[in-house]
């Protein structure tokens, strides 16, 4: 097996040994270079070549197609390190070991990493001309002083900050910062088990579980809270995502996830995207439906809280 510092000193041998042959003169055709150089892959002297002109060692004849010419001299190109930068731009695989993520992760322990570092190991691989770690750093630097905004970032914001972010290295980042959540909320809600016996419980539960919903859903969900017979939380469950109607939110789901816990009562939870945490009168109506379908196979309503960024809000307080 290639180890990745062998696979480097291969290619590089290729970069130079392609540069070598253009650089013999002060400008070249591409598709003669092709042609005198036919062991190397066509597409491969391609990139080469666009890659010198798009860094400024090449300027593109305006009128004849495939005609370049040298504007730096091609002996600086290698004092630069150009070759190593293009190559090792794309992993960090070639970088002492001491300054690896992964490998300082497993040293020293997640919590002693930079958030460039944490970055970089969940973005995993560059692209020309940009490491991971560099596309790790550059995203820490734009996030620095609101790291607690980089999970509402879209796929097109994050790509626009480094071009190593694609939709495999975005998702990866949004799965780490929504596991990581899920443990944090779970360490917060599993020390002891939580109670709710009136409305100013229930809505501080909801303002720490229902955190995400609240902040950042930008629709309408509708979740349940299960309590046992003391009223102590069991589990939660997402019933529907949609604005809110009584089509969406059938009482067969609602209470067929009540049932599964062997629920005594639920509490009712459900965002408004708006921000504004009035009840509507769709709102009221499918409370009103799931109350009295709870009647009938004895699994109570405690009530239904409406969550939004800025507060909570009780319908059984607006009743």
């Amino acid at each position: 097996m290639v180890k990745p510092s062998q696979q480097i000193a291969q290619r590089m041998a290729r970069y130079q040994s392609l540069i070598e042959v253009i650089a013999e003169e002060p400008f070249f055709e591409l598709i003669k270079v092709k042609e005198r150089y036919e062991q190397e892959h066509p597409r491969f002297i391609t990139r080469v070549v666009n890659q010198l002109a798009a860094d400024g060692w090449l300027i593109k004849d305006k009128e004849m197609v495939g005609l370049y010419r040298w504007h730096r001299e091609p002996q600086e190109l290698m004092q630069t390190g150009w070759i190593k930068q293009k190559l090792c731009g794309l992993t960090v695989t070639s970088a002492p070991a001491g300054d690896r993520p992964r490998e300082r992760l497993l040293e020293f322990g997640a919590a002693q990493l930079k958030s460039s570092e944490l970055l970089a190991i969940l973005i995993r691989s560059g692209r020309q001309g940009e490491s991971a770690v560099q596309a790790g750093q550059r995203v820490a630097e734009v996030y620095k002083d609101k790291i607690e905004r980089l999970p509402e970032a879209s796929p097109s914001e994050l790509k626009e900050i480094s071009a190593a972010i694609a939709n495999t290295a975005y998702c990866q980042i949004m799965a780490g910062i929504e596991l990581g959540r899920r443990i944090a909320e779970a360490k917060s809600t599993n020390k002891a088990p939580v109670k709710i016996t009136c409305t100013a419980n229930a809505i501080a539960y909801c303002e720490t579980r229902f955190n995400r919903l609240a902040h950042d859903s930008s629709k309408e969900e509708f979740h349940i809270v299960t309590l046992d017979t003391k009223n102590q939380v069991i589990d939660t469950h997402q019933i529907s995502v949609g604005i809110l109607d009584a089509s969406l939110v059938h009482p067969r789901e609602v209470y067929r996830a009540a049932i599964k816990d062997a629920a005594s009562s639920i509490l009712l939870v459900h965002n408004h995207p708006s921000g504004d945490p009035t009840p509507s009168r769709e709102d009221h109506a499918v409370t009103e439906r799931l109350e009295e379908c709870g009647k009938l196979i004895g699994i109570r309503v405690l009530d239904h809280i409406i969550v939004t960024p800025f507060r909570c809000v009780s319908l059984r307080e607006c009743n």
